[in-house]
């Protein structure tokens, strides 16, 4: 069985055939975290940034990424997805704002690209809405923490 499950025997791209699996409950985690200036740290903070509420459009494009998924990246399933979950933490001390999304669905594939998908459009929101006064944020460390369901089973990531 070729490991790479997008390629054919051929090595042509496609779309796996999730036909013949059986619906399991399906959960994933992801991460991530963008550092921005204390000043603009202070702006999320503080709940004043101009364009409003960062970390509450940050949560809603995070949820209405994990739902387009399919969309954006080519060879995934639309899936049914059961619950969005997205938690910001805020680290002032290093001027951090970090990013969890846990995604569920009850279907035949997993939801890992949807939970990543989803961290990284939460934090590019946050990136968009705060760029006027920091270009220079940095998106980082988007992974994916832990995935179950399916016959893979379960998996967590090591520390980090």
């Amino acid at each position: 069985m070729n490991p790479l499950t997008h390629f054919d025997a051929a090595g042509q791209a496609h779309m796996v055939d999730v036909g013949a699996k059986h619906e399991t409950a399906r959960v994933a985690r992801a991460a991530g975290h963008i550092r921005m200036a204390p000043a603009t740290f202070e702006l999320v903070a503080g709940g004043s940034a101009k364009k409003g509420d960062v970390i509450g459009i940050a949560r809603i494009a995070a949820i209405q990424a994990s739902k387009r998924t399919s969309d954006l990246i080519p060879l995934c399933h639309p899936i049914a997805l059961t619950r969005v979950a997205v938690e910001f933490t805020l680290d002032a001390a290093q001027s951090t704002v970090a990013i969890e999304v846990t995604a569920e669905t009850m279907g035949r594939t997993g939801v890992e690209m949807e939970a990543l998908t989803a961290a990284a459009a939460g934090l590019l929101t946050i990136y968009d809405m705060l760029k006027a006064t920091d270009r220079g944020m940095v998106i980082e460390q988007i992974r994916l923490l832990e995935k179950a369901g399916g016959k893979s089973g379960h998996w967590i990531a090591d520390a980090q």
